[in-house]
């Protein structure tokens, strides 16, 4: 940059002569300087960022996973979770032994026990296997569905295994940098991509469409990290690398917008599952929809949660609460996709705990007293 600057000045005088160009020497060195400056702060941040995800990569990725699921030997043809995206991509003389590989996860317990989406392994009749980087498999021994969140921990018998470290969800930022890692396609393993915390709070229906499996998930946060089918259940990591999510869902109908379950999240199903070995969870027993404000006052009803199946003999049920109805508050407290929603209300309550509900039926306003049940029985 220094013989560029000496290179400027001299075509300078030879243009306009010493006496002329002189008078703008002063302002040409200043430039060249603070140019070769601008560049080396450039070239500086890039190398940070490079050897940031790298580092970051190194360290994690031994601990993230691919879920894979067996055959169905009473099936006539092996499944293919992405044909729905892509087409049949089944080559002609695939073995029909093959494990098809279909998510991710990561191990939080180098005993084995693993943590991915509850849509990932929703097919409670099939065997599933996960495959280290290294290409270790293991065979899943036991499941255990969260019956509220998108999320499963898997068991494998396995010893020492490498260990993500678990962030903190609380004082996340939006434009805050991220890394994502999973097994893209459910055939590139440990895929990384990079990005930014695009959203906080949001609301979203997620699942597994070739599986039939919904959810609805409130309090996500939102991404443009890449994520792809099969990266499902890997982890959302920020630059220390710390697991701060689960990768969950990718909008289908635009670019660049993923979505991912926030680590505090994970970690009390973790706490909940270690002190009783499964997920007991207080609900009530109701399907729903977010309705927003903007929602509402076009269709003259309440903002709240409308209510789209109820389980039966659940204590909805047995409270009355029917289909149609719209939930607006919990214990006084307005139902709001920006608090976290129905399922925002009822997580920090316990089993057994007795809440009042205020509804929307028909014109009228209600409520109604009931105690929360074991999401197990």
């Amino acid at each position: 940059m220094k013989r560029l600057g000496v290179l400027l000045i001299i075509l300078l005088v030879i243009a306009l002569g010493w006496e002329i160009a002189s008078k703008y020497i002063p302002q040409l060195q200043t430039f060249t300087q603070n140019t070769s400056i601008s560049t080396n702060q450039s070239q500086t941040k890039v190398v940070r960022e490079e050897n940031l995800v790298i580092d970051v990569v190194k360290e994690v990725g031994p601990a993230v996973i691919t879920i894979g699921i067996k055959p169905d030997t009473n099936a006539r043809q092996t499944l293919d979770p992405f044909s729905i995206f892509f087409g049949d991509q089944t080559e002609p003389d695939q073995e029909a032994n093959d494990v098809q590989y279909i998510g991710s996860g990561f191990v939080v317990e180098k005993n084995g026990l693993i943590v991915t989406n509850k849509h990932v392994v929703s097919d409670t009749n099939r065997q599933y296997v996960i495959v280290n980087d290294n290409g270790d498999s293991y065979d899943v021994k036991n499941i255990y569905r969260d019956p509220l969140n998108d999320l499963a921990i898997l068991q494998v018998d396995a010893k020492d295994l490498p260990v993500v470290k678990l962030g903190d969800s609380k004082n996340l930022q939006v434009g805050q940098y991220v890394i994502a890692i999973g097994t893209a396609l459910g055939e590139f393993r440990n895929t990384v991509t990079t990005g930014v915390i695009s959203g906080l709070g949001r609301g979203i229906t997620a699942g597994s469409p070739y599986e039939g499996f919904v959810e609805r998930l409130d309090d996500v946060i939102q991404t443009d990290a890449a994520i792809s089918p099969g990266n499902s259940g890997g982890p959302l990591l920020n630059s220390n690398g710390q697991v701060i999510a689960v990768n969950t869902a990718v909008a289908s109908s635009g670019q660049n917008i993923g979505f991912a379950i926030p680590i505090d999240i994970v970690k009390q199903s973790i706490e909940n599952f270690n002190k009783t070995g499964q997920f007991n969870r207080p609900f009530i027993g109701v399907a729903y929809r977010m309705i927003g404000q903007r929602t509402a006052a076009a269709n003259n009803v309440p903002e709240g949660a409308l209510v789209q199946e109820v389980i039966e003999d659940s204590p909805a049920d047995q409270a009355g609460i029917q289909v149609g109805d719209i939930l607006t508050k919990v214990d006084n407290k307005q139902l709001t996709d920006e608090n976290g929603g129905l399922a925002g209300s009822i997580a920090n309550k316990k089993v057994g705990d007795i809440i009042t509900i205020n509804y929307f039926r028909d014109g009228e306003d209600k409520t109604v007293r009931l105690t929360l049940g074991n999401s197990q029985e």
